[in-house]
């Protein structure tokens, strides 16, 4: 996956580089078919923010998180985004029954009470 991290009003340093990194781990180890994901730090007055945009197969994600500190800003994203992920491939998740599934079973009891 492609990860990009942009800040505005903020430099963006190795430490939050890394700590976005190792949170994205959590979200690849759910659905590891993500093209790129795109971060953006906010800072204004003493909120901060973080947003970000993951692209996969078929669909856009994204969220936004505010908070007092940056740490915690890209946490709460992070469960955001995770949960959004873990929505998406349960719809990618295919529940129908399989070809041979339940209208094999009940053929032979349809034809064997017909013979009855």
């Amino acid at each position: 996956m492609q990860l990009s991290i942009t800040g505005q009003q903020l430099e963006v340093t190795d430490s939050l580089r890394g700590y976005i990194t190792e949170k994205m781990e959590r979200i690849e180890r759910h659905f590891d078919h993500m093209v790129n994901a795109h971060f953006v730090l906010h800072v204004q007055k003493q909120i901060h923010e973080a947003e970000a945009t993951l692209n996969a197969p078929g669909a856009t994600i994204h969220a936004n998180a505010k908070s007092g500190q940056m740490y915690a800003a890209i946490d709460t994203l992070i469960d955001k985004l995770d949960a959004q992920v873990r929505k998406y491939k349960e719809k990618q998740v295919d529940h129908h029954r399989s070809e041979g599934g339940m209208s094999a079973n009940i053929e032979p009891l349809i034809e064997s009470q017909e013979e009855a």
